[in-house]
């Protein structure tokens, strides 16, 4: 990655019991040593719980995709939590993503939908 190429990720996360709500902005192309720090954060906020009940919304309008390794992180993680995911809405502006999330909802035990509007994710994930 160059220098002056912007690469951004911010993560909040709220819990209540085994409610977890995750929300991600993410700008620039992940690489894996985003997922060398990010994933200890959110496995460290479900340690503990029994049954966690993950909801997710992601900004990802200025999303550039991911590397190699990066994209091989993801798939893991997903895997490793795929019951525990409630719902995840995706705001995105590319249709691939669009067809990526449908593929994605064959691996998961919850909902993912694709959006291009944040406030319709949010309301989405509220329902």
């Amino acid at each position: 990655m160059s220098s002056n190429e912007e690469h951004v990720i911010s993560v909040g996360i709220n819990s209540l019991g085994e409610y977890i709500y995750m929300q991600m902005n993410i700008t620039g192309k992940l690489e894996h040593e985003d997922y060398m720090l990010m994933v200890p954060m959110l496995e460290n906020a479900i340690k503990g719980i029994k049954k966690p009940k993950i909801e997710v919304l992601i900004d990802a309008t200025d999303f550039e995709g991911w590397s190699l390794e990066a994209a091989w992180d993801d798939l893991k993680f997903g895997m490793k939590h795929k019951d525990e995911f409630r719902k995840i809405a995706f705001v995105g502006n590319k249709k691939y993503e669009e067809y990526g999330i449908k593929i994605s909802n064959w691996f998961l035990s919850g909902e993912m939908q694709y959006f291009e509007d944040v406030n319709a994710a949010k309301e989405w994930i509220k329902a």
